[in-house]
């Protein structure tokens, strides 16, 4: 058995830089295109497929007050409010007429569990400003009935003000749940699915925190706010190994790839564990934001924000190897989530952040955004 990966050195760190850079160029190249599935007319970020090949969306209010926060995406590319109306009817001008609780408030992630749910993931901070009370939640709605049935929600222990609880990924054995906080200060939390008992680690660590000095670029230049703001997000891309013993993370404004072993976050429910101790340094992606680790090859895909790609990592290689280029395309704007279809077929959200209001004063509230599958 190969020994446990420690956190790289400073030294390693500048080795896994540079053999990044001098990848050659036909390395990076992969026979891949994109087809586009989607457009729709409200900023995207969050993408899952059922097991019966059902695709859902969802749209976080974050410069729009959106008329919909998640959807079933039709063979025609419509988008339909799911799992009905009412749990979309929230809206940021009636946030004193409608409980935060019981409806979708900024949906940041749907994740469909392979055991016949598909779980909203509410960050409940619209414009990733402050929370509303009652708002960070995860919904399970059961795809026999289209009914949400089952409503956890997190308090300040978990969801602190500054928070954004980002995406989630569920165990092989759908007992528990892992979320990734991008906020001011990024963390994991882990959810005990049955009890709602849940638990925030790594709050603080290095591990789950912005790279200080790092600048994140978009068409080739430093992507920043009217203010002089850059990209400021923590903890953010996950995904679960093939087997669900090992929980992989990295921040946006970040450039390395963590994990940690299940069981050790599993423990943190139940007592006193240091977490820190056990998270292991895989490697470099560069910038990325979703990650995703396929279902037969146990390859890691990552968006690359920066490159408009979708790159892949061979995880056996550990942290030696690098992630290539499976696609680039001009049209991938921010390739955001990746979900993966039965057939093995991988989608990919573009939400067009650094063509938002937030980074450009005169870019529309309502900004379109597309879903598209990589086509090999």
């Amino acid at each position: 058995m190969n020994q446990p990966l420690s956190r790289l050195t400073a030294a390693a760190l500048s080795t896994a830089a540079v053999l990044f850079v001098a990848l050659p160029a036909s390395a990076q190249t992969a026979p891949a295109t994109v087809e586009k599935v989607a457009d729709f007319p409200h900023q995207v970020t969050g993408v899952t497929v059922s097991e019966d090949g059902r695709i859902f969306v969802n749209f976080p209010r974050w410069t729009e007050d959106a008329p919909v926060s998640v959807a079933e995406v039709g063979k025609d590319g419509s988008i339909r409010p799911y799992p009905n109306g009412d749990w979309n009817a929230w809206r940021n001008a009636r946030k004193d007429e409608l409980s935060a609780g019981d409806h979708f408030v900024c949906v940041q992630s749907v994740v469909a569990d392979g055991r016949g749910s598909v779980w909203a993931r509410d960050a409940g901070a619209p414009a990733q400003s402050l929370l509303v009370p009652g708002a960070p939640k995860l919904v399970r709605i059961e795809l026999a009935t289209n009914a949400a049935t089952k409503t956890l929600r997190f308090d300040e222990s978990v969801a602190p003000q500054g928070s954004y609880l980002n995406d989630v990924r569920f165990s092989p054995d759908g007992r528990h749940a892992f979320i990734t906080d991008s906020g001011a200060r990024g963390a994991l939390v882990v959810v005990d699915l049955d009890s709602g008992k849940a638990v925030r680690v790594l709050d603080g660590d290095p591990s789950t925190q912005v790279k200080k000095g790092l600048v994140v670029e978009a068409d080739g230049q430093p992507l920043r706010r009217p203010d002089g703001r850059g990209v400021e997000f923590s903890a953010d891309g996950i995904a679960l190994s093939k087997n669900g013993r090992h929980l992989y993370w990295q921040a946006i404004k970040g450039d390395t790839l963590y994990r940690i072993e299940t069981a050790v976050l599993v423990g943190a429910l139940n007592g006193s564990v240091d977490v820190a101790a056990k998270v292991e340094t895989v490697g470099r992606n560069g910038v990325a934001d979703g990650l995703l680790i396929g279902r037969e090859s146990g390859d890691m895909y990552v968006t690359a924000p920066q490159d408009d790609a979708v790159k892949i990592r061979d995880l056996s290689s550990g942290a030696s190897g690098e992630p290539r280029i499976l696609v680039k395309d001009e049209r991938l704007r921010w390739p955001d989530t990746l979900a993966e279809e039965p057939d093995g077929t991988v989608y990919v959200t573009t939400s067009r952040i650094q063509d938002s209001a937030f980074f450009k004063p005169d870019a529309p509230a309502a900004l379109p955004t597309q879903l598209w599958r990589i086509v090999r």
